[in-house]
């Protein structure tokens, strides 16, 4: 079966087709349509193949001139050479003269010597595949895509949309700094925070079922035996949304400055709620699984060394130790409080007065109750717009402006940038689900983050490619209130072509020639504008440079890419004056068969006023109504 045949299947087919395949069922659209293209492509008995296709001529299909397929009759795959079975393809392709398809489709070309052909139903050339810009996976012909192409897919949307609106900078809350609360500050973007800073929840969990939602709390600690409390407010997934492990709640403690994703860096220690211990990415057995209304309580016993002694109660009932800390591995670091959850809300006990869910053991503090000198506050971000900075970085795929933003972010810790990007995004999802579908659901709420972040006071970096003069202004226009500054990283040809092989040796991501062809044919520059940014930096070529080897980028693009034909407009038809097959209505007081409703020219009675006789004194079989455009209606005499 092909893949356009595959994606044209409901959702309830593709289920039905792979519950009588074995395969599991569940997931997104994108995920079936991988799952049963997988299946199809892998060889089988011929009742295998009877189930996923129905019949056996819809597998193979009609077999074109230009395309040799290689089919094989026995069980076992088997290797084919190019140079006895050469890979051929439609010589008559088109290009889609659209800006977001950027997958060419396949074209003639030489085939190397000595490369080998995968067998299966259809038989494609790896060389070639490389070739044309295509990866070897199953889904590259129309679903591996990759970050380019959805970040430019969301760019050209900025094109047809209005300024936005200004608008008056909220009145930031103030709050006691000696309150301990989740830190809205210390959260990712996508994790709200109730009023109260007591309780959170994904931010978009309705729409990105995938994301996971880190908080922090605004306070820590370095020394004592101290413990906090979590309970598993509500599942927020609906039934009807069917995602693998649809929820999760990881609770326990991190240093300040390591990833919100709390269990995936070195100093961050968790209870992850299916029974498992979280650190540095290593999962271990521990525990108990978590389910709604649970409560987890996190203790921390600072030894006089520096040493620390971690381990969690679940519903008052001790899980046994978890994590032991050197006093060389922690370094006198301040531990705080750390949640990271998907589709679940949660609540802490940060109140003073309301007693504790489940007494603690013996000899610990909960934090709320620590002294204010035993606590240690944690930096909090700007607090207004007037002492926030976006930086926007600008270049074409594969530049360095991740690298380049990562650098900054390391050389001013205090500033506290939040990186927006989708490679953050990316990895908020813990690789759950296949990556063309994560890609397309992070470009999606990565231009929700960017609005919510114009409203929220803090330092950004938006880490996109921003080639388009529309999508530059749009957000530089959100952002206004902030110190803005714009980032150009456009390095010489021969070091983007270094850059762009390092980036598919180390990520595995190849971005199709067709691409970057039409993101150079798109790209174009910032110049100083006072009204849209405060600072304007080149941070390799000078502008001058920069702009003379784009113009040398367009040219070569254009004469590479095929011309765009526009189709032809359709003619466009007089309207015609509205004719009545029927008598005209009563209320209506004149009309005249040439000139129309409340003709002064002729002196004619009202409708109804006229004799019966005029008109329905006919025989039945002479009223024949039928309109004449010179004559007005037939079946009765005209108006004289």
């Amino acid at each position: 079966m092909k893949l356009m045949d595959i994606k044209k299947l409901k959702v309830a087919e593709l289920r039905s087709k792979l519950t009588e395949l074995g395969l599991d069922s569940r997931g997104l659209k994108a995920d079936l349509v991988d799952r049963l293209w997988s299946a199809s492509q892998s060889v089988r008995s011929p009742e295998h193949v009877e189930l996923l296709e129905g019949s056996p001529s819809i597998l193979y299909g009609p077999t074109e001139p230009d395309e040799v397929q290689v089919r094989t009759e026995s069980s076992s795959p088997s290797v084919v050479d190019c140079a006895s079975a050469p890979c051929e393809v439609d010589r008559g392709r088109e290009y889609a003269d659209t800006a977001t398809q950027t997958e060419p489709e396949p074209g003639p070309t030489a085939v190397p010597s000595g490369s080998e052909c995968l067998s299966g139903t259809e038989i494609v050339c790896q060389a070639e595949r490389r070739q044309l810009g295509h990866s070897d996976g199953p889904l590259s012909e129309e679903m591996g895509r990759g970050r380019a192409f959805y970040e430019f897919k969301e760019e050209i949307r900025y094109k047809r949309s209005k300024s936005p609106q200004l608008q008056q900078d909220k009145s930031e809350e103030e709050w006691d700094e000696d309150k301990v609360r989740l830190d809205p500050y210390g959260c990712h973007l996508h994790f709200e925070v109730s009023s109260d800073g007591s309780c959170g929840q994904p931010r978009f969990w309705d729409r990105f079922p995938l994301l996971w939602s880190g908080c922090r709390l605004t306070h820590g600690v370095r020394q004592g035996r101290v413990g906090f409390e979590v309970r598993l407010e509500r599942k927020l997934l609906t039934a009807d949304q069917e995602v693998k492990d649809p929820y999760g709640l990881r609770v326990g403690w991190s240093v300040g400055d390591s990833s919100l994703l709390l269990g995936e860096d070195e100093l961050s220690f968790a209870y992850d709620g299916c029974g498992k211990k979280v650190s540095d990415g290593t999962q271990e057995e521990y525990g108990e699984p978590l389910s709604e209304g649970d409560i987890i309580g996190c203790y921390a016993a600072f030894s006089a060394d520096g040493a620390v002694e971690l381990f969690f109660h679940k519903n008052g009932r001790f899980l046994g130790p978890a994590f032991s800390l050197s006093a060389s591995l922690l370094r006198g670091r301040v531990l705080v409080p750390h949640v990271l959850c998907k589709n679940c809300s949660v609540r802490f006990l940060l109140d003073r007065i309301t007693p504790q869910w489940y007494p603690g053991p013996m000899g610990f503090t909960p934090l709320t109750a620590l002294p204010a000198a035993q606590r240690v506050h944690i930096a909090s971000a700007p607090t207004s717009k007037m002492q926030s900075e976006v930086v926007m970085m600008v270049g074409l795929p594969g530049s360095g402006k991740s690298f380049w933003a990562q650098t900054l972010m390391k050389q001013h810790p205090e500033k506290k940038y939040r990186l927006l990007g989708t490679e953050d995004l990316l990895a908020c999802m813990l690789s759950e689900g296949q990556r063309d579908s994560r890609l397309q659901q992070t470009s999606q709420c990565l231009t929700d983050l960017i609005k919510i972040a114009a409203k929220t006071p803090g330092n950004y970096i938006l880490d996109q490619c921003n080639v388009l003069f529309s999508a530059r202004r749009h957000k530089l226009q959100l952002f206004t209130g902030f110190r803005r500054v714009v980032v150009v990283i456009f390095p010489s040809a021969d070091e983007w072509k270094r850059r762009l092989l390092q980036r598919e040796m180390s990520d595995g991501e190849h971005i199709p020639e067709t691409a970057l062809l039409k993101l150079q044919v798109s790209c174009s520059l910032p110049e100083p504008q006072p009204d849209l940014m405060e600072e304007l930096q080149y941070a390799e070529l000078p502008q001058e440079q920069a702009q003379i080897l784009l113009m040398q980028y367009k040219e070569e693009a254009h004469r590479l890419l095929p011309p765009v034909i526009k189709p032809d407009k359709k003619p466009r038809w007089t309207k015609r004056r509205r004719h009545f097959l029927s008598p005209p209505p009563s209320n209506r007081k004149q009309w005249g068969a040439v000139h129309g409703w409340y003709d002064t020219r002729s002196d004619m009675q009202p409708w109804s006023h006229q004799p019966e006789s005029r008109h329905w004194n006919l025989p039945y079989q002479q009223q024949n109504y039928n309109y004449s455009r010179s004559f007005g209606f037939s079946g009765y005499p005209s108006y004289s």
